[in-house]
């Protein structure tokens, strides 16, 4: 008997549904037991629904060929059939946050890769090594919910991915400024090089909404639990620029930081080392070992080389220098639809099953 948790892939169709299908297929915790999307594709095999718009390099799994698509809108049938749902929708903000609340009230836990719950006070905001502790505020959202096992957990942004984890370790220094450049892979957008061609030979200085996401995003992540509501940190100041660059996957960020308490280089190098977060410590399936890996070379992280490090799950960071403006500078890479999306969201979903958050329906 199959004891994989039934899950369910809200936008299944999508780049990151896409991804998430891949992910999924084979996982010792769960099993792709429902794939919704928006009616266009409902009633079709999902092999019929993406036709013509597969971007992975992998095949369609052969256990969702057949799959047939159901309607998201059908919230009561699909929560039958899946014990949470993973949401991957494209549909206007309000529209997602209507649909996740739905299916949460219907006792479905939703781990969202959307960005539209990223900012409700008592929806934590999970970076599985970074703050695994604002799970605890599922107690609260569930009492606002009015559910008994209903609640909607997201990631953040792809584009922090890269440099909170490198900070991270550092936050016993008391950081005070950071400036944090993004240099962000066209997939970031849903794209391929074939359906973007003018993206090739190509840098575009603009991302709508991304350098807010990257300004506030981890205020909230390194923020705290007070009453019903997470705060977000106000003792450092985060300023961004967010670049679209000419690469298939992969962020890489320039960081400029500077601390109340200035760490010694070697300090840092040493933090960076050990650092393990609770994946590690519990070895979630999709938990990078390790976490983070630093480059002495100074022309390391490269997009190329080293975004699939740790399956795409690990954090590269090299180039550690003092500054003459800041106290230091360095730069950082993740995998942005792995660590930065899909497999964000499937680690988030193991943390959550190994805490207890995550069960079977019956």
């Amino acid at each position: 008997m199959d004891k994989r948790l039934k899950v369910g892939i809200l936008g299944g169709t999508g780049f990151v549904g896409q991804r998430l299908a891949l992910l999924l297929q084979d996982h010792p915790y769960f099993r792709i037991a429902v794939i919704a999307a928006s009616e266009n594709s409902a009633g079709k095999t999902y092999q019929e629904a993406v036709a013509g718009r597969w971007k992975m390099t992998q095949d369609i799994p052969q256990a969702v060929l057949d799959m047939v698509v159901k309607n998201i809108n059908q919230v009561d049938e699909i929560s039958r059939e899946v014990d949470f749902v993973f949401c991957a929708v494209d549909m206007p903000k309000d529209q997602i946050k209507a649909i996740e609340e739905q299916y949460a009230k219907a006792e479905t836990p939703v781990v969202s890769n959307n960005s539209a719950h990223r900012h409700t006070p008592d929806v934590p905001m999970i970076m599985p090594e970074i703050n695994p502790q604002h799970l605890e505020i599922i107690a609260k959202q569930k009492e606002r919910l009015g559910t008994k096992n209903g609640f909607i957990v997201v990631k953040p942004n792809c584009s922090i991915q890269s440099y909170v984890p490198a900070i991270h370790p550092l936050m016993a220094f008391k950081p005070t400024k950071i400036l944090a450049s993004t240099y962000q892979a066209i997939s970031g957008a849903g794209k391929t090089f074939a359906d973007w061609p003018e993206m090739c030979d190509n840098v575009i200085p603009f991302i709508s909404g991304e350098e807010s996401k990257s300004e506030n995003e981890p205020l909230k992540i390194w923020g705290s639990i007070e009453g019903n509501v997470i705060k977000d940190n106000q003792e450092m100041v985060i300023t961004s620029q967010c670049i679209r660059v000419p690469v298939s996957e992969g962020h890489l960020a320039t960081v400029f930081i500077s601390f109340e308490q200035k760490p010694s280089r070697e300090t840092i190098l040493e933090l960076w080392r050990n650092f393990q977060g609770l994946p590690q410590i519990l070895n979630l399936p999709s938990a990078p070992q390790p976490f983070l890996t630093y480059f002495e070379e100074d022309n390391r992280p490269q997009t190329k080389l080293d975004r699939d490090l740790g399956n795409g799950m690990g954090v590269s960071i090299g180039r550690l220098r003092e500054d003459s403006l800041f106290d230091y500078k360095f730069v950082c890479l993740s995998h942005n639809t792995l660590r930065g999306a899909a497999g964000g969201s499937v680690l988030n979903a193991e943390l959550l099953t190994a805490q207890g958050y995550l069960k079977a329906k019956n």
